[in-house]
């Protein structure tokens, strides 16, 4: 908020989709308007009185107040001022209507909150699961740091979610873009970009916001045009967490999908492939194709129109089943059974052959600025030594003819006889 309201939206995260004064409004109103009412809950939850919010937007030289101290010009001092009580008393009503977060116990409840909603939002497609693990592993980092505001890098957070830097940056960006997440800063070459979960989802579902081709025939969420009745997504994300950067989950492997028919059954098991197309977010197809992998890996049972994970299958056990005469021993094995195994591997000696580039590159530029930069120049007052002979007086470098009238004084600096 400091430097909201200090520096003003540089990033524009308040530029889009601000009706909150209903009405036909431009967009610089729209976003001025915005930009005042989040200074006004950061100032409401600082504990500023209505007054002084006032007197510093209207009177400080801060960019946030640009749009008050115009009014001013335009239309007057109370003009301004009740617009700016407005926007006061809209922010106290809300900093008052939800649940404040003072002590670290009040966050990891809020975070509870948000992970509820996470597991019971469909995440449809290739993007929506990729966008799934995003979450899931700044869950993690989140509850570790204690704060929506987490330090993580591109190729650190690829390396947790299990893919490549180039899909960590694509679901990053659609994360940014549908407002669940925000970048503070770009980081510094020894840390990773500063990032702010927000605690919301958007009403609709996330078919249409993170999948590349939403519902469009031949995108990734093409199915059969049967109609199924949704019971809705529901699955455990503290179950799958510690497993998405293991090689049996890469894309060729099980994948997100996968890895959502586990998550969905780990929360409740025992459902038909009707209920796991609607729990894990997946089409009819990819379920059936899923459970067929599973099944011939022994970590899930059938039974009737049901199916069960086996005991030990979030931990890479299977179990001797009919459809499985040799269960895999653990995620290891799943990988190499799958074709996936060493893709982590590859991946982080990807990541630090970059890493170690980047230093030596760093050091290599460093060098060469360093050498390009010349010594300073003598300031042409102060006598330099080739100019001086043994005897004191004053020679030309060049010829060592004595230069008459010129003396060094006791300063070390040149002196001329005037007389």
């Amino acid at each position: 908020m400091h430097k909201l309201l200090v520096d003003g939206d540089s990033e524009e995260a308040y530029a889009r989709g601000n009706r909150q004064r209903g009405g036909k409004n431009t967009a610089a109103s729209d976003h001025a308007w915005a930009v005042t009412r989040a200074v006004a809950a950061g100032a409401v939850r600082a504990g500023w009185k209505r007054a002084s919010f006032v007197q510093v937007m209207l009177d400080g030289p801060y960019r946030a107040g640009q749009h008050a101290r115009t009014l001013h010009h335009r239309r007057g001092y109370g003009r301004a001022a009740a617009w700016l009580q407005r926007a006061w008393d809209g922010a106290q009503q809300h900093v008052l209507s939800i649940d404040p977060i003072s002590t670290r116990q009040d966050f990891h409840a809020a975070l509870a909150a948000f992970r509820s909603r996470i597991e019971c939002t469909p995440w449809k497609g290739v993007a929506g699961k990729t966008d799934l693990r995003n979450l899931i592993a700044r869950m993690a980092i989140c509850a570790r740091a204690g704060s929506w505001d987490h330090t993580v890098s591109e190729r650190e957070l690829a390396e947790r979610i299990g893919c490549s830097r180039t899909t960590a940056h694509n679901s990053n960006q659609r994360l940014l873009h549908n407002g669940v997440l925000r970048q503070l800063d770009s980081g510094s070459p020894t840390e990773g970009a500063r990032w702010m979960l927000i605690s919301r989802l958007p009403s609709t579902t996330s078919h249409h916001w993170s999948t590349p081709k939403g519902p469009e025939a031949g995108g990734v969420m093409s199915s059969p045009g049967v109609r199924q009745r949704d019971i809705g997504a529901d699955i455990n994300s503290r179950a799958v967490g510690p497993l998405m950067h293991l090689d049996a989950f890469a894309h060729h492997g099980l994948g997100g999908s996968g890895l959502a028919v586990l998550a969905a059954l780990a929360e409740r098991d025992g459902q038909s492939l009707t209920e796991l197309r609607a729990s894990a977010s997946i089409s009819r197809a990819t379920a059936y194709r899923q459970l067929e992998k599973l099944k011939s890996l022994g970590m899930v049972r059938p039974d009737g129109e049901l199916y069960y994970l086996s005991p030990g299958a979030l931990v890479g056990l299977g179990q001797r089943t009919l459809n499985c005469a040799k269960p895999v021993s653990g995620w290891q094995e799943t990988a190499e059974r799958l074709g996936t195994a060493g893709a982590g591997t590859r991946r982080r000696q990807h990541h630090e052959a970059q890493r170690l580039h980047w230093r030596h590159e760093q050091v290599r530029l460093t060098e060469r600025r360093r050498g390009a930069k010349q010594a300073p120049l003598p300031h042409p007052a102060v006598a330099q030594p080739q100019y001086l002979r043994s005897d004191g007086c004053v020679i030309h470098p060049a010829t060592g003819e004595v230069i008459v009238g010129l003396y060094v004084a006791s300063d070390g600096c040149w002196v001329w006889d005037t007389a």
